[in-house]
């Protein structure tokens, strides 16, 4: 690592409608050097990279490049000077194919009146050769997965000769094996000597990929550790103030009668013979690994993917869910994996993302909604979760991750429904906002509702369940009680199918 760093941000401040959201922040970028930078959401993680990255200038503090102060009047003058800020949804255009993507804005360059698409194209299929990509030069992006165009973000830096590339929150839309891949590229970057900073929430892998992590709380600077001095208790606490094993307790809650039991739920090619009870009260855990059929499982009992084979009862009655809508009828409720796609309206408001689902119980007998009755409503869950936002007509797009999940959530709670399947529920939200929603899951189990709660996080599983069932290759391998719960338990039976039953 080089003694000098490559970027110096010194004092900065930053204010938005009269509120200060950086506080006299430092921050130092080295060459060779992955640098994480963590914080609860609204900590001012985004705001201080995109000042680095000429997106906002600061009002105190200065940038300086290789030991010069700098000034960057754009996010195109940043880039000329070598720093890339690659978004947490990548920037292309559909219609265009690789090359066009890759060098759109600096495709003549020396002057020169005509651009040598042959030239280009040669150019990007020698540069995705070395990055190791799947992608060719005349590839369209339109299709392409979230992955493959940040590799072409991150392509058109190279191409720009970037020396600072900061990618924020890159991991929050990937698979497991989409972030190996990312994680490879990051380290072969390393290597040829970029600097490097990573944003995110998932304190496994900023273990995993960084040289070097630095805190952020309300918009001031915690404090910085090398990654060898640093574990996941000690960021949670720099976080937060409290220590990892306080963030997720276990509530008791009473346990009564089995409110959802599937009988061997089958569906070729995905999970086979499913055999699942949950009972009243009971917070039930699903661990496995990416593509275990855990998710398929759900969109089964929700009827967004029904099975070919088996039987749900609910409450002892064999119900044929053929579609969300007959789900929902017999009390149960989704919370998807992915809110942005199949969770959430984010292009509306929130108002109606939080009460859409049951506008047929808020509309009068003229089939209007009751403005007055929807707006008691949205206060009442608004003040319930805790949702942070300026107002019920605000677009949910324009929320931070941990409140559009609690949208999410208001929404199928506004269902009263009797069982709750959660996937995934604290997938790219901070730690603040875990802590909240772990509050509420054990709430909703003393309130008698049935949880069947996937996660790939493991503390989660291990701290909140009362039961956990095992997937692997679309399989049930294990089922343990709460006393029995052991991590190497569930990896074991996670990666190499190894059969466990509960006694």
């Amino acid at each position: 690592m080089a003694q000098q760093p490559i970027v110096q941000a010194k004092g900065i401040s930053k204010t938005f409608s009269g509120v200060r959201v950086l506080n006299k922040v430092n921050f130092d970028i080295y060459p060779g050097e992955v640098h994480a930078l963590v914080g609860e959401n609204g900590a001012g993680k985004s705001t201080l990279v995109k000042i680095i990255a000429g997106v906002h200038s600061p009002i105190e503090g200065t940038i300086c490049l290789e030991g010069r102060e700098v000034f960057f009047k754009s996010p195109h003058a940043a880039r000329e000077a070598g720093i890339a800020l690659i978004h947490q949804e990548p920037l292309t255009f559909q219609d265009l194919n690789v090359t066009e993507n890759l060098y759109l804005g600096h495709t003549r360059g020396g002057g020169k009146p005509f651009i040598n698409w042959k030239d280009l194209y040669k150019k990007t299929d020698a540069l995705l050769e070395t990055l190791n990509v799947r992608m060719r030069s005349r590839d369209p992006v339109r299709g392409m997965t979230i992955a493959d165009q940040q590799m072409i973000e991150i392509a058109s830096a190279l191409s720009q000769n970037a020396k600072v590339i900061i990618m924020d929150e890159p991991t929050a839309a990937l698979s497991h094996g989409e972030v190996k891949n990312l994680f490879g590229m990051i380290r072969q970057l390393k290597e040829r000597g970029k600097a490097l900073v990573f944003i995110g929430h998932r304190l496994d892998e900023i273990l995993d990929i960084s040289d070097k992590i630095t805190v952020l709380r309300d918009g001031s600077l915690v404090g910085e550790c090398p990654r060898a001095e640093a574990d996941q208790d000690k960021i949670v606490h720099m976080m937060i103030n409290r220590s990892f094993k306080e963030l997720i307790v276990k509530e008791s809650a009473p346990i009564g009668e089995v409110l959802l039991e599937t009988r061997a739920l089958s569906l070729p090619g995905e999970y086979n013979d499913i055999n699942i009870k949950i009972r009243r009260g009971e917070i039930v855990g699903m661990a496995g690994l990416v593509g275990a059929g855990r998710s398929e499982v759900a969109s089964a009992i929700f009827g967004t993917q029904p099975a070919v084979s088996g039987d749900i009862f609910i409450k002892g009655k064999k119900i044929v869910i053929k579609n969300p809508s007959i789900a929902m009828k017999n009390g149960i409720a989704m919370v998807s994996e992915d809110r942005a796609r199949t969770g959430l309206l984010v292009a509306f408001s929130i108002k109606y993302n939080i009460t859409f689902a049951i506008l047929h119980k808020i509309a009068s007998r003229f089939g209007f909604v009751r403005t007055k009755k929807e707006q008691e409503l949205l206060s009442q869950y608004v003040k319930y979760l805790n949702i942070k936002m300026r107002d019920g007509d605000q677009r949910v797009k324009e929320l931070s991750g941990g409140n559009q999940q609690k949208v999410v959530i208001a929404k199928w709670l506004l269902t009263e429904s009797d069982v709750l399947i959660l996937d995934e529920p604290t997938r790219g939200i901070d730690v603040g906002a875990k802590m909240e929603v772990y509050k509420l899951i054990n709430e909703l189990a003393k309130q008698g509702k049935a949880i069947l709660m996937i996660s790939s996080e493991l503390p989660e599983i291990l701290q909140l369940s009362d039961r956990v069932y095992v997937m692997c290759d679309g399989n049930i391998t294990a089922e343990f009680n709460r006393d029995e719960l052991d991590s190497q338990k569930i990896m074991a039976a996670a990666s190499t199918g190894r059969q466990r039953s509960a006694s």
